[in-house]
């Protein structure tokens, strides 16, 4: 190695140390134990080989889990993506007074933890006494039990999520929105262009590359953001019905003690986000706008 490199070679030394014994090593050693069959309380593991693998790609839990994994994130990038990009322009183009109140406001969920989101949604949505269900009253219907029945309770979750991270995903939409030249827009509407247009032919493309980021973290969090909620309000019920790819590891490993399958689960989790990274470096990267 050239002499002149070896200063490099020393800064990041550390960092690449730390990154092979907490990525690395942990990655290598859950693929180790999904070749096992084990419980953490028995001092020794039995080799399966791939039955872990085949016990979970055969049974229906799995599809089932995917199909909640992608409906959670359908409506997460609804709330976290597609709701936060409107409302960055409104208050970013369109709002002339009160913007600061606006954004405070909007952001303030951003604070508070997810437990404490959790709680406070499960007064909200409680079907006897909860503050929807009182305003439901007012129309002569009856609340639904939030928590109880299959995709309903998916929605629930979602929406203390989406109140949740909204904020933050609002507010670096809003710094990429402030960042479009004005001129531009003003120019479209000496043109008599319509705020839509304006918003479809300038203000997508020049956000576009701040709006692929937030789209990624909106699929890649937001799935680890569910694990709170659901494992304080349903444990994956009913019937699994809430469970998705990133909670089915936690609760194979930590509640039924089944190690093997956990990490089996965790590999086929990992294998689905390199999917959904490779699409979106392949189509969607194409179509960003990088100034410079």
């Amino acid at each position: 190695m050239n002499k002149a490199k070896w200063p490099a070679f020393w800064f990041l030394l550390p960092a690449a140390l730390l990154f092979i014994v907490f990525f690395y090593w942990p990655l290598l050693q859950n693929l180790y134990l999904s070749f096992f069959s084990w419980n953490m309380i028995s001092p020794t593991m039995k080799y399966v080989g791939l039955s872990n693998y085949s016990d979970i790609l055969g049974s229906r839990e799995l599809y089932k889990i995917i199909g909640n994994t992608i409906v959670f994130v359908l409506i997460m990038l609804l709330f976290n993506f597609v709701l936060p990009y409107f409302y960055s322009f409104i208050l970013g183009h369109l709002l002339q007074r009160g913007k600061m109140f606006y954004r405070s406001v909007l952001f303030l969920p951003a604070t508070l933890s997810l437990a404490v989101a959790s709680i406070l949604f499960l007064w909200i949505y409680n079907p006897l006494a909860g503050p929807l269900s009182i305003v439901l009253a007012w129309f002569d219907m009856e609340s639904p039990r939030w928590f109880k029945e299959n995709l309903l309770v998916i929605f629930s979750i979602c929406t203390i999520i989406g109140w949740k991270v909204f904020g933050y995903n609002l507010i670096v939409m809003l710094a990429a929105m402030v960042a479009v030249p004005r001129e531009m827009i003003e120019a479209a509407k000496l043109e008599n262009a319509s705020n839509w247009t304006i918003f479809r032919r300038i203000i997508i493309p020049m956000t576009s590359s701040t709006a692929i980021y937030v789209f990624t973290i909106t699929v890649v969090f937001g799935l680890q953001y569910v694990l709170v909620p659901v494992n304080m309000l349903t444990q994956g019920g009913p019937d699994q019905g809430s469970s998705n790819l990133v909670y089915i590891v936690y609760q194979y490993g930590f509640i039924f003690f089944q190690t093997g399958k956990s990490a089996a689960f965790a590999i086929i989790t990992m294998f689905c986000y390199m999917a959904f990274l490779y699409l979106k470096n392949k189509y969607l990267e194409k179509k960003v706008y990088y100034e410079n």
